[in-house]
């Protein structure tokens, strides 16, 4: 009889990025990840979202492309960055990928919005030990209004952070500003009470809303419902920056 061989592990990979600068500290190597349960009303890459779609590649293959990038990688103290799509539904790929960077001593890094599979759970605490730095997107801090916005319970984000603060894990957090939606005085309030009882969030930062991604639902035939909301300015950041400071 043969022997049954083990199968190889591979990801559903949307895009590749060589040159990221703001996906973690210092230059990125982006790989962006297909396949997200969410919908978020103002997602810029609605086309990420099909699960199983996109480029089937190993994690080696991933390290070989990446190797060609090494030297400015190194030099500016940067790494790899997963993205997506939701990079916490491919776990065991994130994880057999980050084994090998962590091997060559790559730092990770992992954007997510937490939109991971309840039966995944068990898996994050390989992940986490693989994972040098993670960059949650917290899109609202009131329970309706999260759903209303991604579809998912706010839940599931706070216990993930509740794990990395448990773990002493450094991460960022991300917060799209949206006018006339996520930004009421209220909001940005307990956002900044939110955050400060945070103690291994090392980064916080304001994302302002735009349209960019518009163009993607209208071209997969999906409606944009928030057409009519304005883009996120400079002074709405600052008003924002301004009300999250103002908690006691």
């Amino acid at each position: 009889m043969r022997a049954c061989k083990s199968k190889k592990i591979t990801g559903n990979i949307h895009s590749l990025e060589t040159f990221g600068t703001h996906e973690g500290p210092g230059i990125r190597f982006v790989v962006f990840l297909q396949g997200c349960s969410g919908r978020c009303l103002y997602c810029q890459n609605p086309d990420t979202w099909e699960e199983g779609a996109g480029k089937a590649m190993s994690a080696g293959e991933i390290v070989t492309s990446l190797e060609k990038c090494l030297p400015y990688i190194r030099s500016s103290q940067g790494g790899i960055t997963i993205s997506g799509g939701e990079p916490l539904l491919q776990m065991d790929f994130l994880c057999e990928l980050f084994r090998l960077c962590k091997d060559k001593g790559i730092h990770t890094a992992i954007d997510t919005s937490v939109f991971y599979r309840p039966r995944d759970k068990l898996k994050l605490a390989k992940l986490l030990s693989l994972t040098d730095l993670f960059i949650v997107d917290i899109k609202a801090v009131d329970e309706q209004l999260h759903k209303r916005i991604t579809s998912k319970s706010l839940e599931q984000v706070m216990e993930f952070i509740a794990e990395l603060e448990d773990n002493k894990k450094q991460y960022w957090v991300r917060y799209v500003l949206v006018p006339g939606l996520n930004d009421s005085e209220r909001d940005l309030k307990k956002l900044g009470k939110l955050v400060r009882s945070f103690r291994h969030c090392v980064n916080f930062e304001f994302l302002p809303y735009h349209t960019l991604g518009k163009h993607k639902w209208e071209h997969l035939g999906l409606t944009y419902l928030l057409k009519d909301i304005k883009v996120a300015t400079a002074k709405d950041i600052k008003r924002a920056q301004r009300l999250k400071r103002l908690t006691s």
